[in-house]
């Protein structure tokens, strides 16, 4: 087998028409503007023009972005809180959006200086020097924006800078700001830069992101740089930590201007929009099986079993729905041999059935409280069987079922499972009275396939044993079985 290698990142090439030397720069009219100005100019333009500002961003148009806007036409460094997977650090990465898409930049500056505005030293003397005639790069916004997981080892070093001992060495002295080995948050001077959870920094690493909020300048091992870095301050934290009982000191929490609180998708249409927007679905998983799933997740997230402070994030019903898509495909796959009547292999449709599977896949996404030790499984089984009773009577409520009631007097039984194909499971009901009014209900259409109509029938006997009408065993060998009264 040869060897797999990752592919290699596309740098942007900058057009070829954007000025090379700061005089052509200047004669373009060009203005110098800071990052704030900067991402105000483009959002008003947006607001103005009506183009979308966040895209991907599901579930906070009327709630988190207005916020976010305003404190970026304010001007504000912020912090946003929310429990784990609220979408921080997406919203987050898609403020670079509103960087201009190119910006010069003085060539080999390691703190990305503008030719108009130049910060150290060097690169005065470079643009006083070479005048109108200096060489100018340019910096797309992909390559201006920074970030940091804080982490308890997380160092001053790592984040503001350190003196490098070689060029003390060279005899430089500590004055000197080319002493210095600038860390992440000066190097994306003219960027944006995000620390994500921020109260795990140390109180000390806390301390030294003070300057860099307020005064705008920096501090390393006991001497001052008056560097006036140029940028956005960003960064998310859990609610609970980012309190005076927490983990974060009073006065860093006082330099930001806006805390702005996220939160998990406000109603169900949301959540479902958030699956089918993330999920990367390796089969057709129909439309009322996403909404169990969605279903499911509110649940698990409002159970009082679950530990709030902790949250059930979004990634717990996307992987849901990636793990259904998953059991279908398995399926598919185990009865390819058998192949259908139509001589086709069993298409990958997902069916309610197949869920059952993330209650124990899926439950070490979710703190439970510490009285419910050993019942994890049995509690997200219960809410799974509710989230399913309740997309069963918001899609069939007021339906004449009876035609499927009617399959199983006498003692008959209908088998389904992850072995059933859809054509066994149809050959077993045969033609039933109110299929298709089931099959329109559930939006799959006047000429369904039968890996459709199959996925129906079997979320119409579950609902129907949910809801005490229809019995069900489970057989050793995986099958399912629906008979009897409930």
């Amino acid at each position: 087998m040869g060897r797999v290698t990752a592919p290699t990142p596309v740098i942007p090439v900058p057009p070829a028409d954007l000025p090379g030397t700061l005089g052509a720069l200047r004669a373009a009219g060009h203005q110098y503007r800071t990052v704030k100005q900067e991402l105000r100019d483009n959002l008003l333009a947006r607001l103005r023009s009506g183009e979308t500002r966040f895209p991907g961003i599901v579930g906070y148009d009327d709630t988190v972005l207005p916020e976010v806007e305003r404190a970026l036409l304010a001007g504000h460094d912020m912090v946003l809180l929310g429990e784990r997977g609220q979408g921080k650090t997406r919203l987050i990465r898609a403020l670079g959006a509103l960087l201009d898409e190119w910006t010069p930049v003085i060539p080999g500056s390691v703190l990305n200086e503008h030719p108009m505005h130049p910060l150290t030293p060097a690169s005065r003397t470079q643009v006083a020097e070479a005048g109108d005639d200096l060489p100018i790069g340019w910096l797309h916004r992909s390559m201006r924006y920074g970030e940091k997981l804080a982490t308890p080892d997380t160092s001053v070093g790592d984040l503001i800078g350190d003196v490098d001992p070689i060029r003390i060495a060279q005899g430089r002295t500590l004055g000197d700001p080319e002493t210095i080995h600038f860390g992440l948050v000066p190097r994306t001077n003219r960027g944006i830069f995000a620390v994500n959870e921020l109260p795990d920094l140390a109180e000390r690493i806390q301390v030294a992101l003070l300057n860099v909020l307020e005064e705008r300048d920096i501090q390393v091992r006991g001497y001052q740089l008056r560097l006036p870095l140029d940028l956005l301050l960003v960064a998310s934290a859990n609610p609970e930590d980012y309190t005076n009982r927490g983990r974060i000191i009073t006065p860093l929490k006082d330099r930001f201007g806006a805390e702005i609180r996220t939160h998990y998708p406000v109603d169900l249409e949301l959540e479902l929009a958030l699956i089918r927007q993330e999920a990367d679905l390796v089969a057709d998983v129909p439309e009322h099986v996403l909404e169990v799933l969605a279903r499911f997740a509110r649940a698990v997230r409002e159970s009082p079993s679950v530990d709030p402070r902790s949250g059930v994030s979004a990634r717990f019903a996307i992987a849901a729905a990636e793990t259904v898509a998953g059991a279908a495909l398995r399926r598919a796959g185990l009865l390819a041999a058998s192949g259908t009547p139509e001589g086709r292999p069993e298409a990958a449709v997902a069916r309610v059935g197949d869920a059952v599977s993330v209650t124990s896949t899926l439950r070490g996404k979710v703190e439970f409280e510490s009285g419910e030790e050993g019942r994890e499984t049995e509690i997200l089984a219960h809410l799974l069987r509710t989230a399913t009773a309740e997309t069963f009577r918001a899609h069939l409520a007021g339906l004449d079922l009876s035609g499927f009631t009617a399959l199983v007097e006498d003692g008959a039984a209908i088998e389904t499972g992850e072995l059933v194909s859809a054509a066994e499971l149809l050959r077993q009901v045969g033609t039933v009275p109110g299929l298709a009014k089931v099959l329109d209900r559930l939006d799959l259409g006047d000429a369904p396939t039968s890996e459709e109509a199959a996925a129906a029938v079997e979320f119409v006997l579950e609902g129907l044993h949910l809801t005490r009408r229809l019995g069900k065993d489970v057989t050793d060998s995986g099958r399912t079985v629906y008979g009897g009264r409930g």
